[in-house]
């Protein structure tokens, strides 16, 4: 069950909704008379986990409530009490949010009955169908139950009895998530702050309960106290290198002889094609460990020696990327329920081994499954599940002290991981739709501060397909186009909406065969209008999450030579990217609302400063950290400003991933815009500090650019 978390998109909700029946519309005098509820899994309704039952309020019910629910004292003969009833819904509930359609009336006349019967009783997280309703179509002639159901098209059964009203209500939340979705409200999170800015109105004048108050979810302080190692250090970090290899014809024995001499737990058993100096993907390549061995000769003795080594050796080899966190490893053996992984470059080639051992000294919990729930998330709504994790695990690194650029590494790696599973569940509606397999090898690409690995919790879509052949609206491309619509449809579902900007697969201009790409970055590079540059600048920061990954590589390196030397072209960026103006006054910083937009007055100058030089001393680096740094390290000058650029650069991350986990707490979209007034002294000086060492940025990158 997916962990209830302020970020769960709506489409991935675990909820119950419920309804009551009672004896009078007044929450202050109502008794209960009948409760009903039905599950809500992973965004769906599930139809056979049903509650109902009635109860004997103790009291007389008026007529006029019995001719709305049709409940009288003959029905409720030997119906339990409320206090026997509520042990049995409460059990039901358990811990899970709550949906109902006036959601306050519900909770207040429950929480009045546990009050007077001396129960446990404590306010759920709940949102209101009728509330979220006028959010999504304001125009509505009405929001009764019934209103509702006949404009989503739900079937109306069962009226005015709670568990028949329950089950209308679950429906029509269903059939209002996606309209939500358009109308900018994903989270549950989101739709609690609607419900709870008109709810505590209600409740002023009413006495009701204000929906959307609660404490955090276990889940969220479970993943609060997890240990930051795994998300600081990368697989690469902690594996062996070089690995080892023996060949499938070797005997067993010459295997056990190289583990015992080499110290090692396993060694790597390459196919017939394959040659370990030639770095072999993990393709051709099995594993052996000294398990396998052990095991090996338990079943079959002595002789089992004299047997090759490719009669036990494990295949596909389960591999991680080196450069990847070693959350994703940790999580990746406890899936597969093995204790050895291959580790990978990005082309896919074979370049170290990580075992159990390598790991031993993390304690990083359950949480660590992070990354393998996006990779095996069989459906969208899994999907939604398991991203809804990554900001409490970002607000459980800021509170372990870990550096913001490290915190964004990760929530990059998982963009990336998540992309990727788009285009597997992308490619499964392909074959499902009888469009068949690719056509051709290809790699799916993350762009922009995907790429770079600068992702924070404000994000959009930025993404690429390279394919190895085929002409633009030829056939593999027409296929790809509509891979690269699912892969942006999937995205947009749980909760990173499609680009404002178009740089999505899905356009023309955003994918295309290794030729037509590098035809492109050509007409790219000799254009002269900064006009046509405005979302070129993004391309030189790719990824490849999916795929041939080697294609990818290719290109990016092909690009970065062909931009070498291009001083005009460089130019053009720079002005594209246009004058560079910290938001700061004579009294302090600028701000809208009382709010400094920190991506577009701080950190777009950075990065693009860190691209721009990058590309000019032909430095193959994506990150604007490492770009930066490789700069410096050539010494061609402005040392000092590139070391105040990225110790901006991270006190910037900082104070926007601050301001986005706050932001997404109370329900409220995140974005790159930072409160000031939620910022200490020190904070802000550090802030104006940071944002005083970009104004000469523009005037060096004119300077290196014209250096030799």
């Amino acid at each position: 069950m997916a962990d209830r978390i302020s970020a769960t998109p709506l489409l991935a909700l675990d909820a119950v909704a419920i309804d009551t029946e009672t004896t009078s519309l007044d929450p202050n005098r109502a008794r209960i008379v009948e409760l009903g509820g039905i599950r809500i899994r992973a965004g769906r309704v599930a139809e056979n986990e049903r509650f109902r039952s009635l109860v004997d309020p103790g009291v007389p019910i008026p007529p006029t409530s019995t001719g709305i629910h049709g409940i009288d004292a003959a029905r409720l003969k030997g119906a339990p009490d409320f206090s026997a009833a509520w042990k049995d819904f409460h059990a039901f509930v358990g811990d899970a949010a709550v949906i109902g359609h006036t959601i306050d009336y519900d909770l207040a006349v429950i929480g009045r009955e546990a009050g007077r019967a001396q129960a446990a009783f404590r306010v759920p997280r709940a949102i209101d169908i009728r509330i979220l309703a006028e959010f999504a179509r304001p125009d509505l002639p009405g929001f009764s139950l019934e209103q509702l159901a006949a404009w989503l098209d739900v079937n109306v059964e069962d009226r005015h009895s709670a568990l028949g009203d329950a089950v209308m209500t679950a429906r029509v939340f269903t059939k209002l998530v996606p309209l939500l979705r358009e109308r900018g409200i994903r989270t549950f999170a989101e739709a609690e702050a609607a419900c709870r800015e008109f709810s505590e109105v209600i409740a002023q004048r009413g006495g009701w309960v204000a929906v959307g108050v609660s404490a955090a979810s276990e889940g969220e302080r479970m993943l609060a106290r997890l240990d930051a190692y795994p998300y600081r250090h990368r697989i690469g970090d902690v594996m062996s290198a070089p690995p080892f290899y023996i060949a499938e014809d070797a005997t067993l024995a010459a295997a056990m002889n190289m583990l015992m001499q080499k110290r090692t737990s396993s060694v790597y058993v390459l196919s017939a094609n394959a040659a370990p100096e030639t770095q072999p993907l993990a393709a051709d390549v099995g594993i052996l460990t000294e398990r396998d061995v052990l095991r090996a000769i338990a079943r079959g003795g002595a002789a089992t020696l004299e047997r090759k080594v490719g009669e036990f050796a494990s295949r596909p080899l389960a591999a991680v990327p080196a450069e990847a966190f070693v959350y994703r490893a940790i999580g990746r053996m406890s899936r597969l329920k093995v204790r050895h992984l291959g580790v990978v470059d990005e082309a896919g080639h074979v370049v170290g081994a990580l075992s159990a051992r390598d790991l031993l000294r993390l304690r990083a919990g359950d949480a660590v499954a992070l990354g393998d729930e996006i990779d095996e998330a069989p459906d969208v709504h899994a999907l939604g599940a398991a991203w809804a994790k990554l900001s409490a695990v970002a607000r459980g690194l800021v509170a372990e002290g870990v550096d913001a650029r490290d915190i964004a590494a990760v929530i990059s790696r998982e963009l990336g991981a998540l992309t990727r599973r788009a285009a597997h569940l992308g490619e499964t509606r392909m074959r499902e739709a009888g469009e068949g397999d690719p056509p051709v090898p290809y790699a799916v690409l993350v762009l922009g501060s995907a790429g770079r690995g600068e992702s924070l919790l404000a994000m959009d879509q930025d993404n690429a397909i390279i394919f190895t052949e085929g002409e633009p609206d030829g056939p593999a491309d027409r296929w790809f186009a509509k891979l690269g619509m699912h892969i942006a449809d999937i995205l947009h579902e749980v909760g990173v909406p499609y680009c404002k900007g178009g740089v999505m697969a899905k356009n023309a201009a955003w994918r295309g065969s290794a030729k037509v790409w590098r035809e492109r970055v050509a007409d790219w590079i000799g254009r002269s209008s900064p006009q046509d540059l405005l979302s070129v600048d993004i391309f030189f920061d790719l990824r490849a999450v999916h795929g041939d990954g080697a294609l990818a590589e290719s290109l990016w390196r092909d690009a970065l030579d062909m931009a070498k030397g291009q001083i005009a072209f460089l130019k053009l960026l720079a002005e594209a990217a246009g004058p560079f103006e910290p938001p700061l006054g004579f009294f302090g910083i600028k701000t809208d609302d009382g709010r400094v937009d920190l991506k577009r007055g701080g950190l777009f100058g950075i990065v693009a400063t860190a691209r721009i030089l990058a590309l000019r001393f032909h430095v193959a680096e994506r990150s604007t950290r490492r770009r930066l740094e490789a700069v410096k390290a050539l010494k061609i000058g402005a040392e000092r400003d590139l070391d105040a650029l990225v110790e901006s650069h991270g006190i910037l991350l900082d104070a926007v991933l601050n301001q986005q986990l706050a932001d997404i707490a109370a329900g409220r979209p995140p974005s790159n815009k930072v409160e000031i007034q939620r910022l200490d002294r020190a904070e802000l000086e550090k802030l104006k500090d940071a944002l005083r060492s970009l104004k000469h940025a523009d005037e060096m990158v004119r300077d290196l650019l014209t250096s030799k």
